[in-house]
């Protein structure tokens, strides 16, 4: 075996939470020497690319942060509930000032492509400036919902005014002002965009294919009591997060919703309608994910809401959701968003009453064989999520093996941290690990760490090399598809089952332990307490 120094002990594809921490571990605790490559022109990863109107975090921001630094857990302020983009940048800007990241960080630089040297147990990662590195360990750590999905509309070229995908907004800005907008799609970040840009826009006409259920945000400031005890508390926070099912302080009530009686579900519905946030679906009845008479009733409970606000009841009926089950889709937290549609400069069209949007004209949008004028057009339509991001970096195994071709049905993953056939890759919160059932940053912390304690591991024991087993990766395939078997979840066309691609084989993305971030924390330590059980070290 040939003897190469590489480029770098590692090389990170990414400068988001998972990114700028990777090369923290890495860097600061065990010495290596790291290179992040990143796309964008700073950190933040999402959060630089998504400033589209509303956009902000949709869990606590007292747990939305880095863990691992306790001062800076104490220290910062952060503004209300839910930051915004703006802010949530600007903790990410100050974490590498605080812990000088960016000299390591190789900025506007896009991966276009690695490959893995059996001669010399290596990869080389190629970019789009032409350049190649060598580096023992690959790092993906580009994200769940990086992967644009802009949908190839008929007529796309055709249309005279702007058209912006929201995670691609130009930096200054849009000005919506006396502009007929048109937003295409009704998911989370629409449910965030669409009341912002209904108070600028002199029209607003927002194209539906699939109504979501939404629960209210309740953003605002926090009570500076509530935030002293929880900084007071933080210790406790941090060991009940890690252990939680959604890396979040909810917890399912340990009973039926069948058992308690109209009058007792109506209170326990009003107390997390009331309490905001994720609670309505991250802390109700513990059956509403496994039982279609349980979930009715939470549906029907959102239902009334949905009725109870919006003044026309023909609308009302268009955003009731029909066909999926309630929770099974990306919840969407809600400031005023059915309110919007009481004003008089907003219109609804359900889009998928006529087969979807027929084309993009030279003026505007059609649909159902009526022409819509608008000067911009917003898509809210998603992204290519977990496998979209890996896949588009064009990665190259074992005998050339292209990584595309290994999921071309689906993903195939060990613990969603690793790929079978590709030595030394490592994926951040990727497809078939908990990742986007949590509060992100608990995930990634929690990758990080075991990615950075099994490569100490590796340099103590002199192993070059670390991979998933086939028969390893396929057990825990069926694993994550026998869990989800047996929830409500499979039943929605929703992107964590990867239906909002066109084309895309239908599998569930991310992983729904029976214990959830708490459970698949313990399987991973147990793997690496067991000599990184599942793995080949060599």
């Amino acid at each position: 075996m040939a003897s190469v120094t590489p480029d770098f002990d590692a090389v990170v594809i990414g400068a988001g939470f998972s990114g700028m921490y990777m090369l923290k571990a890495l860097r600061d605790k065990l010495g290596l020497k790291v290179r992040v490559i990143e796309a964008g022109e700073t950190v933040g990863g999402t959060w630089y690319w998504n400033r589209y109107p509303g956009a902000r975090c949709d869990s606590d921001s007292y747990i939305y942060c880095y863990t691992f630094d306790k001062q800076l857990l104490r220290e910062w302020e952060w503004s209300e509930r839910y930051p915004q983009q703006p802010e949530i940048l600007r903790y990410l800007e100050h974490v590498a000032k605080r812990h000088d990241l960016k000299r390591d960080i190789q900025f506007n630089t896009r991966v276009t492509g690695g490959a893995f040297d059996e001669a010399t147990n290596l990869w080389t990662v190629e970019t789009d400036d032409g350049a190649k590195v060598t580096a023992r360990y690959l790092i993906a750590a580009v994200g769940s919902l990086s992967d644009t999905n802009i949908p190839s509309f008929k007529g796309m070229g055709d249309f005279k005014g702007q058209i912006y995908h929201t995670s691609r907004f130009p930096k200054e800005g849009v000005d919506f002002t006396a502009k007929r907008v048109a937003v295409v799609g009704t998911g989370a970040t629409a449910v965030q965009a669409i009341p912002e840009i209904a108070q600028q826009a002199k029209h607003l006409t927002v194209f539906q294919r699939t109504a979501n259920y939404c629960v209210p945000a309740r953003n605002g400031k926090v009570d500076p009591e509530l935030v002293k005890a929880r900084k007071d508390d933080y210790d406790g926070i941090v060991e009940r997060i890690r252990d939680s099912f959604f890396g979040q302080e909810h917890y399912f009530i340990p009973r039926s919703a069948l058992d308690d009686t109209p009058e007792q579900r109506e209170e326990e519905f009003d107390k997390r309608w009331d309490a905001g946030g994720f609670a309505f679906w991250l802390s109700n009845y513990q059956d509403m994910f496994f039982s279609q008479e349980a979930n009715d009733f939470c549906a029907d409970y959102i239902q009334r809401k949905i009725r109870a606000t919006v003044k026309d009841p023909e609308v009302a009926e268009m955003l009731i959701p029909k066909g999926h089950a309630y929770g099974t889709k990306r919840q969407p937290l809600d400031t005023n968003y059915y309110e919007t549609f009481n004003k008089d400069n907003v219109l609804l069209v359900d889009a998928a009453t006529y087969g979807g949007i027929e084309a993009i004209t030279k003026k505007g949008i059609r649909a159902g064989g009526r022409d819509y004028e608008v000067d911009i057009i917003v898509l809210a339509t998603g992204f290519d999520a977990l496998t979209g991001p890996i896949k588009a970096l064009h990665l190259k195994g074992r005998g050339g093996a292209a990584l595309e071709a290994a999921w071309s049905d689906g993903p195939h993953t060990y613990l969603g941290i690793s790929v079978a056939g590709f030595p030394n890759l490592f994926t951040i919160t990727g497809p078939q690990s908990p990742s986007v059932l949590t509060n992100m940053p608990v995930a990634i912390e929690q990758h990080v760490e075991w990615v950075t304690d099994c490569i100490d591991a590796m340099q103590k024991a002199g192993k070059t090399t670390i991979e998933a087993t086939p028969e390893a990766q396929d057990e825990w395939g069926a694993h994550v598809n026998e869990v989800v078997s047996m929830t409500l979840l499979p039943g929605a066309n929703s992107w964590y089952m990867s239906a909002n691609i066109e084309g895309k084989p239908r599998a569930f993305l991310p992983y729904l332990g029976p214990e959830g971030m708490g459970g698949y924390r313990r399987k991973c330590d147990e793997v690496a307490a067991n000599g990184y059980e599942g793995f080949t070290l060599a």
